[in-house]
């Protein structure tokens, strides 16, 4: 195992400590507990919306931390959630009165403690939550598109829920509005990723899954998780092209439409291989009939050093165009007004 890292157990500790000391005037630590993070700073009477899971993954979950996105993030060891007392212990801390919005990715062990989480926010501290929940894996569903949400991974396109729901709350929007801008985002958002190599969670030392040299599986989840099919490499177009019938199949988006587009890597993927995969996703959307309204390339959701990348695809309508237009300032994602 090559990392920069020192002792395995202090990998996340030491994470974000250099964190904290390289955004000071962004983020803060709740109650000295480091895994406990806010943005500094609160506007009374705002919505607060609080995010949490596992590391691993950076820029997702707590890169988003800032304003015009959200306001606090829980955060786990490498692959694994927060704790309960983690999650309300930044509810408590983010809190102005007007509520929070619990805004994380579908996976059983952050729901549990989500849940636990609003129970005693409620019980201990008056504090009124709503949460969506992210479920945009496309390989949780059929080729036909049908599938059940609950079987959907939360994946890399939760950032246009962030992004939407972050830019509702900076609106002014009160918290049934904001949580129903996150779900409207939600529901429309579908991702399908690609893996080319195994990742390596520090605690072990080695990877956890193994795929050959000369092989890809699409479909693999952000953790290692069994993908749709695992075969041989197949050269960028193709590839591009089997993702996208798959996500066209199960994406609710339609000839005529205007969608955003999240090309995204998961660690290990160089920018040039992601932008000559958006080429291929740009041109399969144009003969489709479907215009592109604005498109993010880079890294937002990865999986430690995996090899690999995903496409995220949400139709938009003149509401989700302006929240996602809205200005943007996190330690880790930055955007203008367009």
């Amino acid at each position: 195992m090559k990392k920069f890292i020192n002792q395995a157990d202090d990998f996340i500790p030491e994470m974000l400590a250099g964190i904290y000391l390289a955004h000071p005037d962004a983020l803060r630590c709740v109650n000295d507990d480091p895994h406990c993070l806010a943005r500094v700073g609160a506007t009374p009477g705002k919505v607060a919306i609080v995010t949490g899971g596992g590391s691993g993954h950076l820029p997702l979950f707590l890169g988003y931390v800032g304003e015009g996105m959200l306001d606090g993030c829980a955060v786990g060891d490498v692959f694994q959630s927060p704790s309960p007392e983690q999650i309300l212990a930044v509810t408590q801390a983010v809190d102005t009165g007007a509520g929070v919005l619990y805004l994380y990715g579908n996976y059983n062990g952050d729901i549990f403690n989500f849940d636990m989480a609003a129970e005693m926010a409620e019980m201990e501290s008056d504090i009124r939550t709503r949460t969506v929940v992210a479920a945009d894996d496309s390989a949780g569903a059929a080729p036909s598109g049908e599938g059940n949400a609950s079987a959907r991974r939360g994946v890399a396109g939760i950032f246009f829920v962030y992004k939407c729901a972050g830019a509702a709350a900076a609106n002014g929007g009160c918290l049934d509005t904001v949580a129903r801008v996150a779900q409207k985002a939600g529901e429309r958002v579908r991702t399908l990723g690609v893996a080319l190599s195994p990742c390596i969670v520090p605690r072990i030392g080695k990877p956890g899954f193994q795929i050959g040299d000369d092989e890809m599986e699409i479909g693999m989840g952000i953790h290692g998780e069994s993908g749709i099919r695992r075969g041989p490499t197949l050269p960028a177009r193709q590839i591009a092209d089997e993702m996208m019938s798959w996500l066209l199949a199960d994406s609710p988006c339609q000839s005529g439409d205007e969608v955003a587009v999240l090309i995204n890597g998961l660690g290990a993927t160089p920018l040039e291989e992601l932008y000559l995969m958006y080429r291929h996703v740009h041109h399969t959307l144009s003969q489709s009939g479907i215009r592109v309204f604005r498109v993010w390339v880079g890294e937002f959701a990865t999986a430690m050093e995996m090899a690999g990348m995903s496409i995220s695809l949400m139709p938009v309508d003149e509401e989700l165009k302006a929240l996602l237009a809205r200005e943007a300032n996190t330690p880790m994602f930055r955007q203008f007004s367009a």
